[in-house]
């Protein structure tokens, strides 16, 4: 048998061959993240006579680069695992001389595969591939527009401080229209209250009554009134807070889009992962983009792992068990989704909640508890996407 390692790189990867006893065979090859990179790593699988039925090959998952690659090898019909480089790195440590080079790095992923005898890792189905990238590109999008709140606040925080007060959502319909048209103190003490009452009234399509809408019109007419914001260079501010909100309603539209998207994707795969408590379709589009094939997986440790949810332990002489913390190694896209079911779980599922109360109960942190119960969700999750069963929570009696 000959085992294949290439190490990845976003222009170039190196690749190099080693025998069943791990010795070296020829020279490792450096090729190109291109047609004709492949074409040459084809050459030199073919004069050292390496086909996909006497070779394993093995490669790290570094970024996105490896995709390509691993696509080009899988459609020869070779077997190819990749592996998280952690892997690697485990192996490496072994080694008296730690420097990191392609050439050894190449021969390193070999011995993993040599070494452990992985099983092959599954090709990503179209419809899971592009549900990993539109769950990522949704994410994205939803940390840019919490940027853009944050900045629209911190502006007003300085020209009208008081107007946070006066909605409990700043970047709601009523306070968006508001914030539009009427940016400014000054704008606010221009028109008429009842006209402001109006807008208010319309805008918030009767969620405030005409009594309600008078009453917010004359708060915020009183804050402006009243304000301790500065008063100079305010056009600036009102100008910033226009484009800011448009980029807010572009975000919004956006995702919209982006999220109709993930639930046909994800509704293609006929999954049952909604039945849990806390996990609404975008959560289980995130998952099943991030998780791909759950045969990826022989043991739900494994995918607990690969969240990033397992405990890092640092052991100390004064250790103390209360302080582990989460390793957050693996999918950082995977641990948020679970996390946030996780936390929607921990209050109204009826065993997950029951168990979030007992570790409550003993002393345990808020953030400790839902980590637990994330840990639980997550060994569901294994569960439902194996078994392709819906999940009927089962509350225990005793014990954990």
């Amino acid at each position: 048998m000959i085992y294949l390692g290439i190490d990845i790189g976003k222009r170039h990867h190196e690749a190099g061959l080693i025998n069943e006893s791990g010795n070296p065979i020829g020279k490792t090859i450096r090729f190109a993240n291109s047609k004709k990179g492949s074409e040459k790593l084809l050459t030199f699988l073919n004069q050292h006579q390496v086909t996909p039925e006497n070779c394993a090959c093995g490669m790290e998952a570094t970024g996105h680069y490896w995709l390509s690659l691993f696509s080009f090898l899988y459609q020869l019909g070779y077997k190819v695992t990749s592996f998280n480089p952690m892997q690697s790195d485990a192996l490496r440590n072994f080694y008296i001389r730690k420097t990191k080079t392609d050439i050894k790095d190449a021969y390193l992923i070999a011995q993993v595969i040599r070494i452990d005898s992985p099983e092959a890792t599954p090709f990503v189905q179209e419809d899971l591939l592009q549900l990993r990238h539109l769950e990522r590109l949704r994410y994205a999008l939803v940390d840019q527009s919490s940027d853009v709140k944050r900045k629209i606040i911190a502006l007003l925080d300085q020209v009208f401080p008081e107007y946070e007060q006066v909605f409990s959502d700043v970047f709601g319909l009523s306070s968006t229209e508001i914030l539009l048209n009427y940016t400014l103190p000054e704008d606010l003490l221009d028109i008429d209250t009842e006209k402001l009452a109006d807008v208010l009234y319309r805008v918030s399509k009767g969620r405030y009554g005409i009594t309600r809408a008078r009453w917010k019109a004359e708060q915020l007419k009183e804050s402006a009134q009243n304000t301790f914001g500065i008063s100079i260079g305010t056009e600036a501010f009102k100008m910033q807070i226009h484009l800011l909100l448009e980029q807010i309603a572009l975000f919004e539209k956006q995702l919209s889009q982006i999220e109709k998207e993930l639930k046909e994707l994800s509704d293609r795969q006929n999954h049952y992962l909604t039945t849990i408590t806390g996990v609404n379709d975008v959560t289980a589009a995130v998952i099943l983009g991030e998780v791909g094939s759950i045969d990826r997986f022989e043991h739900p440790k494994q995918l607990v792992a690969f969240a990033g949810l397992d405990a890092s332990v640092h052991q100390s002489g004064e250790f103390n068990r209360s302080k582990t913390k989460l390793s957050k190694r693996g999918s950082p896209y995977l641990r948020r989704a679970i996390w946030q079911a996780a936390f929607v779980a921990s209050f109204k599922d009826p065993a997950l909640s029951l168990y979030y109360q007992k570790l409550r109960e003993r002393g345990k942190a808020h953030g400790t508890a839902v980590g637990a119960v994330a840990r639980k969700l997550t060994h569901i999750i294994f569960a439902i996407l194996r078994d392709q069963t819906p999940y009927v929570p089962r509350p225990q009696t005793n014990g954990d």
